[in-house]
């Protein structure tokens, strides 16, 4: 959060590597700072949300997340997007070298989907959960995060559903990572 006495009426947040910056005039009160935060990060992952990797751009993070990650031993055959996969993340086949993600991934902040793809790679190299792969997985420095933002939206599918609760309407999306509102 960050307050501007030269900004009178204006509020507009951006992504600046882990965190996001939410610009609000300097005279705004508690509640109305909660309520901007609040409508600004929602147009943030409704525009994130937009920006939709395909399966080349996949296959090429995969190979990216192989080179910096497991020297380069995880080469799949593929990579792709798949609807079917509603109980899980991703899936891998060693046997042929193919991993499928979900669907529900996509939206998600770049460490989350990086980290999934990262541990189906794994798999690629040791099939099943024990100590190897685990190992495999220490020298990305996100997994805990990665983890615990998957379990928040797991938790948060579990809440019960607030009838009339309202959802700010994002409005149109630019391709710099940055909401407005004025």
């Amino acid at each position: 959060m960050r307050r501007s006495a030269r900004r009178s009426r204006t509020v507009s947040a951006y992504r600046e590597g882990d965190r996001t910056v939410v610009l609000i005039p300097a005279r705004m009160s508690h509640a109305e700072e909660q309520r901007w935060v609040a409508q600004m990060l929602e147009k943030l992952a409704a525009q994130e949300s937009r920006r939709i990797p395909g399966d080349e751009a996949l296959m090429t993070r995969a190979r990216e997340l192989s080179a910096a990650h497991l020297g380069d031993r995880a080469r799949p055959s593929q990579v792709r997007w798949v609807t079917n996969q509603n109980s899980r993340w991703g899936s891998c086949t060693p046997s042929e070298g193919t991993i499928r993600l979900s669907h529900r991934l996509q939206g998600m902040p770049e460490y989350v989907l990086d980290y999934v793809l990262l541990h189906e790679l794994a798999h690629l190299l040791v099939p099943d959960h024990g100590p190897a792969f685990w190992a495999l997985l220490e020298s990305y420095p996100r997994t805990e995060r990665a983890r615990g933002y998957l379990e928040g939206v797991v938790s948060a599918a579990r809440l019960p559903h607030i009838p009339g609760a309202r959802h700010a309407d994002p409005g149109p999306a630019g391709p710099d990572q940055a909401a407005s509102c004025g």
